[in-house]
């Protein structure tokens, strides 16, 4: 039985389920690969063993401006850089190189090539570039493979120590003894409680992500004072699809074969139909219209399969 590992190692399985070497398979190579990418996009939207649960890690990051010259340090921290000719403005947040340094809190869009000063130093330089880290534009960048976003953990470095007024550090003093000597049903149901007025009363930080823009809005206070300052790390819990070149197992999933060769089946159909009725040397005539049916009949099948078998359930929400 052959086991695809790669790409071209699942094109050469389908084409030989469908008859190749003995009957011709009549398809570009170019028709081919897209049949494959179609097969690949169903399968990370529809199918549970496409995708995988992370965590992935995420720094607030401050911005770059990149200067002419090499007196980038003579630019105090926390004074305020305006741009000459485009208005723009920016804060200082720490030095970087001779020619680079980290900024915050940008206003407006410098020019390259225009002229800034520093309002408390007096320094003055040439733009070269600028570059916006997440803090000033307020979203976190994510690769490509990220299918969707549950939800943020903020790790604050602020806040990396357990206050002494917690409830739940309060909890645990008062309780730890009685826990010892007695069942914990009433802490469970007591824990409970508290993480319900949590909820209630701080909540998560809402979420907006869309695939196609690779942009994870976090609805919370950015800039100084806010709920993260630079530096401070984001763990996003997310699903993340499964890179087939690394994971090669994946060119050999049951599901994925049997898709891939009814879109392969479908577009050879579709080419023969051009050619429907033709009579070919030995009384042979062509049918593509039935092949490009058996095929419509197939993906109908497989749809409906990963939807009943394959498909994560529906998330309820409550509240």
């Amino acid at each position: 039985m052959a086991t695809p590992a790669t790409r071209q190692g699942l094109i050469d399985y389908c084409l030989r389920a469908l008859g190749h070497p003995v009957i011709e398979i009549n398809i570009d190579d170019d028709q081919l690969e897209d049949r494959v990418d179609e097969a690949f996009q169903f399968y990370r939207d529809y199918h549970y063993d496409a995708v995988e649960a992370v965590y992935l890690k995420e720094q607030i990051t401050a911005s770059t401006l990149q200067i002419v010259g090499m007196n980038a340090g003579s630019f105090s921290i926390g004074e305020k850089i305006t741009g000459a000719s485009s208005g723009a403005t920016t804060f200082v947040h720490a030095a970087l190189a001779a020619n680079k340094t980290y900024t915050k809190n940008t206003a407006g869009t410098f020019t390259a090539g225009e002229t800034i000063t520093g309002t408390v130093s007096g320094t003055t330089a040439v733009v070269t570039s600028m570059t916006l880290g997440n803090f000033d534009n307020k979203y976190i960048t994510l690769n490509d493979s990220v299918l969707s976003v549950v939800r943020t953990l903020p790790l604050s470095s602020r806040s990396n120590s357990i206050s002494f007024f917690d409830a739940k550090y309060q909890l645990m003093l008062n309780n730890i003894q009685s826990l010892t000597n007695t069942d914990i049903q009433y802490f469970t149901m007591l824990k409970m409680h508290i993480n319900l007025i949590n909820d209630l009363m701080t909540g998560q930080k809402p979420v907006r992500f869309n695939r196609h823009m690779n942009r994870l809005f976090i609805d919370l206070t950015w800039g100084d004072g806010g709920d993260l300052a630079i530096g401070d790390y984001i763990i996003i819990e997310a699903y993340r699809m499964l890179d087939p070149d690394t994971y090669t197992d994946v060119y050999n999933d049951a599901y994925l074969k049997r898709y891939t060769t009814a879109l392969i089946k479908r577009q050879w159909g579709i080419n023969l139909k051009k050619f429907e009725g033709v009579q070919l040397p030995g009384g042979v005539t062509l049918n593509g219209q039935k092949i490009f049916d058996e095929a419509m009949d197939e993906i109908t099948i497989l749809k409906q399969e990963v939807q009943d078998t394959y498909q994560l359930p529906v998330d309820f929400f409550t509240g």
